[in-house]
């Protein structure tokens, strides 16, 4: 991969936060529903990301942003940049020192394959979170003006990269889960600095005390240097990547610009696009680190 500067795209957390507007995908009708249906199917995940839900409440703005990277998402290139980010995510959260997690579950009553299933939906998202980071990448460097690669041809991926796992995707909506289950959603909307939890977050509390327990053992660590650094770094790496990488759809800074201004709310969408941009590497870093908790044998 060619050197990139990437010192203009510094991680920026908005401040103060913008309201976000996710359309669920249980809301989604006409064109919207099949663009959610079309973005699943080529990200080869089984969740329309909060992001992109997010984005789609501007339509004009995702649909050229998702027209313009979809033949990306399609390519050779796409696939092993964010196989190659997972790894390196992967090695880096080691520095942090996951505890193991599996014998204090068995410890509590999971049977081995419960604790199967939990591995299951850690490993749908380990896989699927980091497309959606270079989706919010990409819109960020076009929004902030930075011009993507000119080179055009970018050789389709033909096999299969999401892992062959299925898994029920049973969210706990804040409104679903009882007050111990709830105070872990505050304490991760404190910690992280987010009015939100993200679907993750929500997936993996389908096992409350799991969840309490592995959130429990993360939690100390989000505020340090150590792990800030270990995320700055990955955002350094997502943004050189998507600089990098061709640019098949030819998508320009004016085009997306263009479509963000059509509503007049370009300011409002590109305080969104950085609050994504900055809180994806700390998601994928967070997984990361319950996939380590669960490595072993039970």
């Amino acid at each position: 991969m060619p050197a990139v500067n990437t010192s203009k795209l510094a991680r920026l957390k908005p401040d103060p936060l913008p309201t976000i507007h996710p359309l669920p995908e249980f809301l989604a009708e006409g064109d919207v529903k099949e663009g959610y249906e079309d973005t699943k199917v080529v990200l080869q995940v089984p969740w329309m990301g909060v992001v992109t839900m997010a984005f789609a409440h501007h339509w004009p703005f995702w649909r050229a942003l998702w027209q313009g990277v979809r033949p990306l998402c399609l390519s050779e290139a796409y696939a092993e940049n964010f196989l190659a980010m997972r790894r390196q995510t992967e090695e880096a959260v080691k520095e942090l020192r996951p505890p193991p997690i599996a014998a204090r579950l068995q410890k509590l009553g999971y049977a081995p394959r419960e604790i199967a299933q939990i591995r299951d939906m850690v490993e749908v998202f380990s896989h699927g979170n980091f497309p959606y980071v270079f989706i919010a990448t990409i819109a960020r460097l076009l929004m902030e003006g930075h011009e993507l690669s000119d080179v055009r041809e970018a050789p389709a991926y033909s096999e299969r990269h999401a892992p062959e796992i299925s898994v029920p995707f049973l969210l706990m909506e804040p409104h679903h889960v009882d007050a111990p289950t709830g105070a872990v959603y505050e304490r991760i909307k404190s910690s992280l600095g987010l009015p939100f939890v993200n679907t993750d977050y929500r997936a993996f509390a389908r096992w409350p005390s799991y969840f309490a327990l592995a959130w429990g053992d993360l939690e100390p660590h989000v505020t340090t240097d150590r792990y800030e650094e270990v995320v700055a770094a990955l955002h350094r790496e997502f943004v050189a990547r998507a600089l990098a990488m061709p640019n098949p759809g030819g998508l320009t800074v004016s085009e997306l610009r263009a479509a963000a201004s059509s509503e007049g709310k370009s300011a409002e969408i590109l305080d969104m696009v950085r609050l994504f941009q900055w809180l994806l590497p700390g998601l994928v870093t967070n997984v990361a680190f319950f996939r380590s908790q669960l490595a072993g044998e039970i």
